[in-house]
């Protein structure tokens, strides 16, 4: 499967404006430029004129410029390699790709080689939920880490000692992604899911549940996070702004979760919500 790359000029004003609305058209990875952002989707969920009428709705609000690409699936390790730069978060962890040097002052080394998966670490998501992960006793405690992309949370609950953990996606190259990731960590004994909510119905309960998709999603979805996370279990969630969180608080107290705390970073927010 190749894929479709957005180049997007627009105004900082509106660039997670933008981002969001692509989200809902079906792009999952995203990188900031200097005049915008760049967003990718698969070529088959591509639609020039569901993007052309998403920007008509802000014309007279602001300018969009933007460029279409196509870009070859076994052309995108080039392209992240030519960008890709190493992460330092919370002052302990270490995100780089195998062709960076391991910081000495770091607690934990997370490597990672994207390929086309969303979660280097690089998006404010990520980096939020791993600072939260940090606050979060993981030693011995069974995890899922739904919507894993790269499996970077995934690995980031190993290195914190978790016992078990089990990752889900819902596209195949992304499966295999971070299973070749979770073996490069040493943790080739996390179990990677292709599918979506329904791959953990029934599921003995965990511990912990990190959740970094998108609003929509974690609305959707929350009953089957819930229905799996043990008494006092804690879930984690991302993937959406401030402006969001309210209605995630909402369904969280719905569910019977009460909420702990959150960080925000640009506008996006990491969200800490516990089982009753």
């Amino acid at each position: 499967m190749d894929f479709i790359e957005v180049a997007l000029k627009v105004s900082p004003d509106f660039a997670d404006i933008f981002t969001a609305e692509m989200g809902e058209l079906g792009f999952d990875a995203f990188q900031d430029t200097a005049e915008g952002f760049n967003a990718y989707i698969d070529e088959d969920k591509f639609s020039k004129q569901e993007l052309d009428n998403m920007i008509a709705r802000y014309a007279g609000y602001t300018t969009v410029e933007y460029q279409v690409q196509k870009i070859e699936r076994q052309n995108w390790n080039t392209e992240w390699e030519r960008n890709f730069e190493p992460l330092f978060i919370g002052g302990q962890v270490s995100v780089r790709a195998s062709f960076h040097e391991k910081p000495a002052e770091a607690t934990y080394d997370i490597v990672i080689n994207p390929k086309m998966s969303f979660g280097t670490g690089h998006h404010e998501t990520t980096t939020l939920m791993i600072e939260n992960q940090l606050t979060l006793d993981h030693q011995g405690r069974r995890v899922l880490d739904m919507g894993c992309g790269t499996g970077i949370l995934a690995i980031m609950a190993g290195e914190l000692g978790a016992a078990e953990i089990v990752a889900v996606e819902i596209e195949d190259w992304t499966v295999e992604n971070a299973r070749e990731n979770a073996e490069l960590n040493g943790y080739a004994g996390i179990d990677v899911r292709l599918g979506g909510a329904e791959t953990i119905e029934g599921d003995q309960p965990y511990d912990i549940i990190l959740a970094n998709i998108n609003r929509n999603v974690l609305l959707e979805d929350m009953p089957a996070y819930v229905a799996v996370l043990k008494p006092e279990g804690t879930l984690l969630l991302s993937g959406f702004y401030t402006e969001d969180l309210p209605a995630l608080q909402e369904r969280a107290t719905e569910l019977g979760l009460t909420y702990v705390s959150h960080r925000t970073k640009n506008n996006w927010v990491s969200a800490i919500f516990k089982n009753s």
